[in-house]
């Protein structure tokens, strides 16, 4: 069964379709990049998928539930993790607690009980040691006290990551992760996308205009072209098809044979 899918998904912006009754599935284990030109509809289709945007008709399900009405905050808790392409984070306050507060909302949404003084102080130690053990994931323990406002725009989005794991989603989504990175910046988010990958109780799904690193991390392309799936399957497969030249690349079929 796949973990998540959409079915015959479609929004129309007045007489735009920006997402034309696109049907896919994804499934555990797997990573999926999803490619095609400016305006092709894949942060479209992304919103729609996460609830940023409201379908004009079709169906969103995760593990079998329906997530179609249900609002941003609900698909999160239902599973879907979210990195945005601009970052989401809270300026003012540090690292370190920037990342329990999303452990402490994970904690909270799965584990509702009543409060008392014994909870308060063991959750805290409880939650920072989970934050703590993040944060030497994604490799910025060294900066667990200095305030986001401050940090670079590399290790902003790596905390980005950071908040993305608290969460524990079933769905990774991650939208162009290197964007406005330095060339010593994007490999270590590419890095901590390959150890998401490891775990193939996962589903990882990738808007990417790079095509080195889409060659690199996907186990599957699919290929969004005005709104439409014009291409699914196997990297090498999907990056050499006539449509795909054409339509991504520019390439006229006669000059890609």
């Amino acid at each position: 069964m796949s973990l998540l899918a959409t079915q015959d998904l479609t929004i129309r912006f007045g007489g735009h379709v920006a997402v034309n009754g696109v049907t896919c599935a994804f499934e555990p284990g797997t990573l999926t990049a999803i490619v095609g030109p400016n305006g092709a509809g894949k942060t479209t289709y992304f919103n729609l998928i996460s609830g940023q945007l409201k379908a004009s008709s079709g169906t969103v399900t995760l593990g079998g539930r329906d997530l179609s009405k249900d609002s941003p905050s609900q698909r999160t808790r239902a599973g879907l993790g979210r990195a945005f392409q601009l970052t989401n984070l809270f300026p003012r306050l540090s690292v370190l607690e920037n990342v329990r507060l999303a452990v402490q909302a994970t904690r909270e949404g799965k584990h509702r009980r009543g409060l008392n003084l014994w909870s308060i102080w063991s959750d805290h130690a409880a939650l920072t040691e989970r934050a703590d053990e993040i944060l030497v994931t994604v490799a910025m323990k060294d900066k667990e006290h200095e305030l986001v406002a401050s940090l670079p725009h590399g290790d902003q989005r790596k905390l980005e990551v950071a908040l993305l794991i608290a969460l524990e989603p079933q769905v990774f989504m991650f939208d162009e992760p290197t964007a406005g990175m330095n060339a010593a910046e994007a490999p270590v988010i590419l890095n901590l996308i390959r150890q998401l990958k490891a775990d193939k109780t996962k589903t990882i799904l990738l808007v990417e205009h790079k095509m080195d690193v889409v060659r690199e991390l996907a186990d599957r392309i699919i290929v969004l072209h005005n709104g439409s799936l014009v291409a699914d399957g196997e990297p090498a497969e999907v990056i050499a098809s006539p449509v795909v030249q054409e339509a991504y690349l520019g390439i006229a079929p006669k000059e890609a044979a």
